[in-house]
């Protein structure tokens, strides 16, 4: 079963992406939904009914949450797809190349198969539960760094960073402040899988929905790494606070984040 809905995923990813990268740099309508620079555009909508017109055509009786349509389908299935169709879709809006597809199959409550597809570089992140995680048929390994001060960190901001929830900024300035460094890029999900592929050593975020998270975490997961809360404990999606490491600087960057001493505002 795992075999089949992560070739699907595939599949729906591939003719997602190629349809974001046709309308890469085009003009297109743009609007906010909800909260100041929480953008959607017609390429998300567009993206997302490919997705799941092509899953429902090989699954028919299947669960759906996708971050525009919300829950759809079989309520009653035991299979549910989370889908993000474009991560990352500041970055898009603005002509900037850094995005994704992110889609993952759920048993049962359980993710088993998840596919993040970057469409400009044409990078497809797969792993199915217990058979590794690959990029593009290679097999993945997260890095063997193991002392903090010589990491190389990714994170990410919620719409309300100037709210300052949880003292994210607080957190950002007191390990950057450290000379530690950090980059932003804009989708989580290829930050999950950067984590997974050795090129980033950890990355942590708050506020992150399941579509944004589930199908890297999977990734992450099966390429040896961790995935907790700041505090080390177990991450469900759509929990408050995620941390994502190689497993090696887990512990000590778990102990920054919670260490409010530094977050006095």
């Amino acid at each position: 079963m795992k075999k089949k809905l992560l070739q699907c995923a595939i599949e729906a990813a591939l003719m997602a992406g190629a349809v974001l990268k046709e309308g890469f740099g085009t003009d297109f309508k743009i609007s906010e939904k909800g909260e100041r620079n929480n953008l959607v555009t017609e390429y998300d909508h567009k993206s997302e009914k490919i997705i799941i017109d092509y899953i429902k055509s090989k699954f028919p009786d299947h669960t759906f949450l996708a971050e525009e349509s919300g829950y759809s389908g079989a309520e009653s299935s035991e299979i549910r797809w989370i889908i993000d169709p474009l991560d990352g879709t500041v970055n898009y809006a603005h002509s900037l190349p850094i995005f994704s597809v992110s889609i993952a199959a759920e048993f049962k409550g359980k993710v088993i198969a998840g596919v993040v597809f970057h469409p400009m570089l044409g990078e497809l992140f797969t792993a199915a539960e217990g058979e590794g995680a690959y990029l593009n048929g290679k097999k993945l390994n997260v890095s063997s760094v193991d002392d903090l001060d010589g990491a190389f960190l990714v994170t990410g901001f919620p719409y309300n960073v100037k709210e300052n929830p949880g003292y994210c900024l607080n957190k950002f300035v007191h390990i950057v402040g450290q000379g530690i460094p950090v980059r932003r890029l804009g989708s989580a999900a290829l930050d999950l899988c950067y984590v997974a592929a050795g090129r980033f050593d950890a990355f942590w975020e708050i506020n992150l929905k399941a579509w944004d998270v589930a199908a890297g975490i999977l990734i992450i997961k099966e390429a040896g790494g961790k995935a907790t809360c700041f505090d080390n404990s177990e991450y469900t999606l759509g929990g408050l606070d995620m941390l994502t490491s190689n497993g090696k600087i887990h512990d000590v960057l778990s102990e920054k984040l919670i260490d409010n001493s530094q977050c006095e505002v």
